[in-house]
Formats: C-alpha cells, structure tokens, sequence
C-alpha cells in the first residue's frame, strides 16, 4: 500500500502550491494524489505553463530523511497539529517536528526582539520565559541570537517551541547547536522546510508567522521599527490575538519598535503579571482568525467570462478577497477558482489579511 505523505507532499512541494491553494485542491478534488494529476489542466486555464510537480522519487527520500532524523510529520488535518495555528489561514500544510507535540496543545505565549539585544533585556526576556513556565504557559520563538535565545534558556523547563527558518537538521546560528538540541530533546522543535533546507532570508518571514500563529499572543523584547520582530507582532495582530511589548528608553534604537507597538495599542509588558491578566480571558480553542473561514467552500468551476472579469479587477495592488468578490458579483467558490488557477499558473500573489494581487 502506497504510503499516503507522498502525494500529500508531492502536492505541499509542487510550485506554486501555498497553504490556501492546498487545501482548496483537497477541498475540489478529495484527494492529495487527484490534486496533483489536476495541476497542469488548472495551469493552464490559468494561462500559464505546467508547474513544476515535486518528484515521487525526491519526496521518498525526504521521508526517510525525516525519520531517519527522529523526527515525523504533523499535516494541517491532524488530530495533533497545533489548533491555533490551523485558525491561520496560511497554515503551513505540514509540519516536520521533534520533541512534545502537546505542548503546542497549551496555552502559548510568542516571544520575540532584536537580535543584537541588550543584556537588560536578555535578563528580562529569560524572567518573563521562566515566570510564564511557571504559569504553564509554552513559550515559542525562533532560535535567533539575543532575545529568542533568552526566551527559550528560560522556558527550557516549563515548556518551550523553537520555530526555525531552516530544515529540522540546520542550526542556525551555529552557537544555537547544544541549545537547538535541547529543545527537540525537551521541549518542541518545529521546521517547515525539508531536511538540508538552508536558512534563507525569504524563509523567516514564513518562519515568523508560524511563531505568531501557534499563539494567543505575541510579546516584543527590544525591536528596531523595521524588523522581523515587528513583522511577527503584525501577524499576530492581523489574525486576532494580543500583541504586547515591554517598553523601553527612547534613547535606545533597540526600544523604538516596542514603543511605536505601545503608541499603537498593544498591550504595555512591565512583568509576568500583565501577559497573564491580557491572555488569561482568552480561549484558544475560541479564537478564530479573521480571515480563517476563506476557502472553507470547495471552489467551482469558472468559465472564461468569470476568468476575465476577475483578473479585470486584479492588478499589482493588493486586495482584499472579500472585496473582489463584492466587485465581481460572482458566488465566491467562482473567484476561489480563478484565484487558484492564478496562483498555479504563477501569477497571482497572496499576501497577508486574505490579500492578492496579479503577479508584476
């Protein structure tokens, strides 16, 4: 009997295929190895060439790899994949991971801050980490130098989940080696990337909404006001949970993006206390992203009128789905279609808050 990961993830690592546009084709054609015999007729009607169809062979050998690692597979339906994470819509598909899966099943709080942090708030972001082990609470971040680090020394033994840029066998950065192992050994360790995956910069973003995903809410140890940090607290903000930020001298570059977070709104962090007192009312088995319920109808056809007037309203400026579907004044499973022969044909971007955009 056919092992059932291999067309899922023949259809996870074909191009062009992104969470929504995977769980659209299981949604339209019940199963992964239909999805993948389905990719070129869709392509095309896209008006674009066949994509690029991950190899049965290569997607074996990632198998064996995984489980040669020790490490196993957590694909979005289930029953273990983290809950709140699926609540995104742009859930990753399947997850490769090491270590206690329950702890993504706890209340999790994402901690996050600069890289090149100060040794205050190192101390601070260990205290907070440990404080909220204590709690019960799982803390997640992402294995990056400074506050990362910090948050996960400090919740090593109440409950940590590292989420890395890179395949479940890559450390980065290489200091990280004993501290990254330590995590998949006692806590959770999670990638998305295949085994052998390099951290590439295009890959941390995908990393960060993943961090902000698995919880209720995000707190900002130190953040410059363009950084990855603050990109993970917009994620956070934009699927509904707290986003909070302990706040800090405005002579200090390293405060500026936490202050700006506070000015917005966010919740100000002075200790354990006031992430509690902010989360403790929230349910996470009741949190619902706002854009969660997209895709949820399995798509219909759409014939050339319907593709035409679609792609008439899209152009290189996001917008909304919601919104496109209002202006198109077709049944949104008609536009699902359209969107999903797009983006397979390679030229429809999806963007954060249910966005697209034709590709420039």
């Amino acid at each position: 009997m056919a092992d059932p990961r291999e067309a899922r993830l023949r259809l996870i690592r074909s191009a062009n295929v992104g969470p929504v546009t995977y769980r659209q084709l299981l949604l339209r054609f019940g199963s992964a190895e239909a999805a993948v015999e389905a990719l070129p007729m869709l392509a095309a009607r896209g008006g674009g060439r066949s994509p690029q169809i991950a190899d049965a062979g290569a997607v074996r050998r990632e198998i064996a790899t995984v489980e040669r690692l020790g490490a196993r597979y957590l694909f979005i339906d289930d029953a273990d994949y983290p809950g709140m994470l699926r609540e995104l819509e742009s859930a990753p598909p399947a997850l490769i991971v090491r270590g206690r899966v329950a702890l993504a099943a706890r209340m999790t709080i994402a901690m996050v801050g600069a890289r090149n942090a100060s040794a205050a708030a190192c101390r601070f972001a260990r205290q907070l980490a440990l404080a909220l082990g204590e709690a019960g609470v799982t803390v997640a971040s992402g294995l990056a130098r400074g506050i990362d680090t910090a948050a996960h020394i400090g919740s090593i033994e109440g409950g940590t989940i590292g989420v890395i840029a890179s395949g479940i066998d890559v450390t980065f950065p290489p200091e990280n080696r004993e501290l990254q192992e330590r995590v998949a050994n006692e806590g959770l360790l999670l990638a998305e990337q295949p085994p052998g995956t390099e951290p590439l910069a295009r890959f941390f973003p995908s990393r960060n909404r993943i961090i902000a995903g698995l919880a209720v809410g995000t707190v900002v140890v130190e953040a410059a006001p363009r950084s990855g940090s603050l990109i993970t607290a917009r994620i956070a903000a934009e699927a509904g949970r707290e986003v909070m930020a302990v706040p800090g001298s405005p002579l200090d570059p390293r405060a500026q993006g936490c202050n700006l977070l506070i000015r917005e709104g966010a919740t100000l962090v002075q200790g354990v206390d006031d992430i509690l007192e902010a989360v403790r009312p929230i349910d996470p088995r009741a949190v619902r992203s706002p854009v969660s319920g997209y895709g949820a109808e399995p798509p219909m056809d759409a014939d050339d009128a319907d593709r035409r007037r679609v792609t008439g309203l899209l152009g290189p400026v996001p917008v909304a789905v919601d919104e496109l579907i209002r202006q198109a004044g077709l049944a949104a499973p008609v536009v699902q279609t359209v969107l999903l022969e797009l983006e397979l044909a390679g030229r429809l971007d999806r963007h954060a808050g249910g966005r697209v955009s034709l590709v420039r």
